[in-house]
């Protein structure tokens, strides 16, 4: 039994070991081509310079060691044998990177280097060795989850991370494998090597590296295309689309990477889940930190879709994964495997299988924004990324509604800039509204995972951070024109019954809204928060992109003579007011009045309503308890809810 084990990889037998057709073959080379068409695959020159750079990093690397282990005395003996070592995990180490791919690189020194020598020394030690202009960026981050450096160097991105082993040398042969390497590590070194550990356990697992980047290649670029590649938000990130193609590849050791591809979507959408996926039995080893067991752990028997990484200590790499995204994730699954089936029959080509997702064109019929703003560039840049990272546990809260079957966070957040004069003006952007925004600056848009900054904020503990936010005039003067910076992260809603008309999530946004105020950095001068319907023609223009079909708005019903359905006057003028339920004509008074506990407006109108009370009375309404919700709508309109705990129109 031993010996039979031995031959192949992975936690059972392979399903099959049968070598590929010639039509499969064939399927393998066209799905290649595919990759060149979309321009998947880096030139010989890039990947050169590439290479160059992390062979200059591996020099800088040696010559930091050196100078840090000179300037403590150390005797020159040791500095000699000191050594350092860089590593690369992620799609490069992989082999599935592309154009513009960043490389995720680890730093290792010996016991004598200490991380805040890293971001004191390294830095101008690297400057010094690059010629004049080819460091175009540097930003160190010593504060975030796993501190890092974010550099462009000879026009390729590079994300520098740094850990320090309790060895006095780090030779060039060293293999961060070895699991007593970790005796000795912290917390944050323990991170740091993790990622470099697991990307070499999963090329050793599998039986053909060549098919497994080919496959994976293809999973990550469908991933992309169909926006569920987010981790942040509840989605699978690289490594746990990179260890299901693996898994898929033990069970059939023999394939091509197009037949990869194709029983990667039946056996995964099939999935038996939450049984996890392992690559290896999972190991215990000589520290005592937290390795994956439900058996043990309360905590991870919540996890929907556990895929366990392979190095020790092994984690739940989808711990975000929400019903929702779950939801989602297993009907792209199925959509995919129906695809490829037509691929192999030749009803369908590759590129098929590759199209752009349908979120905003076809997705839902209702949406909410969650809009983070800021008065300055900085102050947003951590702002949103804090929000953003906080979207899943939003839609966490969404999913316990029973007339929401599925609340779908969009994987990127959308960046815009507006230019206002009045504090009338700045309210309503505040709010969501879209009509000052700057028409010289293209709407951008963001991921979280991609910005040190962004990042710092979305960490768990974001207590560190000390980055300015900026200042912001409480009521800017007439023709002074104040720039507002937004990012939207947008929610596709699925109703469980079509029959629904009201829908109530006052709560929900508001514990959601709250917890986001606690972030220790919150500066309510600084920093909003709002949340908004909208109805899927209402999205706004530059969500879409060239050549896809806007969303229309229904056609009137029609009468039993074809006539247009004629509203009642009176009733469809009562509609656009705004109206007291209780305490009937207190709303001249609103702003001092705290007897009137709630009011009535359509979700269409809170950012005018923002306008006409403006920040300060809104802030009175906050800590007045007052509750919105918008009265009786025509039949045929989605009826929404929101509380009021930050910003109206929340």
């Amino acid at each position: 039994m031993a010996n039979a084990a031995a031959r192949y990889k992975g936690v059972t037998p392979p399903i099959s070991t049968s070598l590929p057709s010639p039509q499969e073959l064939k399927a393998n080379d066209e799905l290649v081509e595919e990759f060149k068409t979309q321009n998947n695959f880096e030139n010989p020159e890039a990947t050169d310079r590439r290479k160059k750079t992390l062979q200059l990093l591996q020099k800088a690397t040696i010559e930091f060691v050196k100078v840090v282990l000179t300037k403590k005395d150390k005797p020159q003996s040791t500095i000699n044998a000191a050594g350092g070592k860089i590593f690369t995990f992620g799609s490069y180490r992989l082999g599935v990177y592309g154009p513009g791919s960043d490389i995720d690189t680890l730093v290792v020194a010996p016991k004598d280097v200490s991380r805040e020598d890293f971001f004191e020394h390294f830095p101008p030690i690297l400057e010094k060795m690059v010629a004049s202009g080819g460091i175009e960026e540097m930003t160190p981050v010593s504060d975030a989850f796993v501190p890092i450096i974010k550099l462009e160097l000879s026009g390729v991105s590079i994300d520098l991370i740094f850990a320090r082993l309790a060895v006095s040398s780090i030779p060039l042969d060293l293999d961060l494998r070895d699991n007593n390497l970790l005796r000795g590590l912290d917390d944050r070194d323990l991170r740091a090597v993790n990622g470099t550990r697991v990307t070499d356990e999963i090329l050793e697992l599998v039986p053909q590296q060549k098919t497994f980047r080919t496959a994976l290649r293809a999973v990550k670029l469908w991933a992309q295309k169909r926006a569920i590649y987010a981790n942040i938000v509840g989605f699978p990130g690289g490594v746990a689309w990179a260890m299901l193609v693996a898994r898929v590849c033990q069970l059939y050791p023999q394939a091509t990477g197009s037949v990869i591809v194709g029983k990667f979507f039946r056996i995964m959408s099939k999935w038996a889940w939450p049984q996890p996926v392992v690559l290896r039995e999972i190991e215990s080893g000589p520290l005592h930190v937290k390795v994956w067991n439900p058996k043990i752990y309360n905590g991870d028997r919540y996890h929907l879709m556990p895929i366990i990484t392979p190095a020790y200590p092994s984690m739940c790499a989808t711990h975000n994964i929400t019903l929702s995204t779950k939801k989602i994730i297993t009907r792209e699954l199925e959509r995919g495997g129906d695809l490829v089936d037509k691929i192999f029959t030749h009803q369908l080509q590759w590129k098929d299988l590759f199209s752009r997702h349908s979120f905003f064109t076809q997705g839902y019929k209702y949406y909410l924004g969650v809009n983070a703003a800021s008065s300055s560039k900085e102050a947003q840049l951590i702002w949103s990324g804090l929000v953003g990272s906080k979207v899943r546990k939003l839609v966490a809260q969404l999913e316990t509604d029973s007339l929401i079957e599925i609340a779908h966070p969009f994987n990127k957040g959308f960046e815009r800039v507006h230019h206002v004069k009045t504090q009338e003006e700045r309210n309503a952007v505040l709010s969501g509204s879209l009509q000052y925004q700057a028409t010289d600056v293209k709407t951008e848009t963001n991921d979280v995972a991609t910005d040190p900054k962004q990042l710092v904020a979305a960490q768990d503990n974001p207590d560190d951070i000390k980055l300015s936010n900026g200042s912001v005039d409480s009521a800017p003067n007439v023709d002074e024109v104040t720039t507002i910076y937004t990012t939207t992260y947008y929610i596709g809603i699925e109703l469980a019954q079509v029959q629904v008309k009201k829908l109530d999530i006052s709560q929900e946004s508001k514990r959601w809204m709250d917890e986001c105020y606690q972030w220790p950095s919150y500066n309510e001068d600084v920093n909003f928060l709002s949340v908004a319907h909208t109805r899927n023609y209402d999205l706004p223009t530059d969500v879409f992109e060239a050549g896809e079909t806007r969303p229309s708005r229904p056609a009137k019903k029609r009468s039993a003579k074809g006539n247009n359905v004629v509203k009642n006057e009176d009733s469809a003028a009562k509609k656009r007011k705004i109206e007291p339920n209780e305490n009937e004509g207190c709303y001249d008074k609103l702003p001092h009045y705290e007897g009137c506990r709630k009011y009535s407006l359509p979700l269409t109108s809170i950012p005018q309503m923002v306008g006409l009370l403006g920040i300060d009375n809104y802030r009175l309404l906050r800590m007045n308890g007052l509750r919105w919700q918008p009265y009786e709508l025509p039949s045929e309109t989605l009826q929404v809810s929101f509380s009021a705990p930050g910003q109206l129109g929340s």
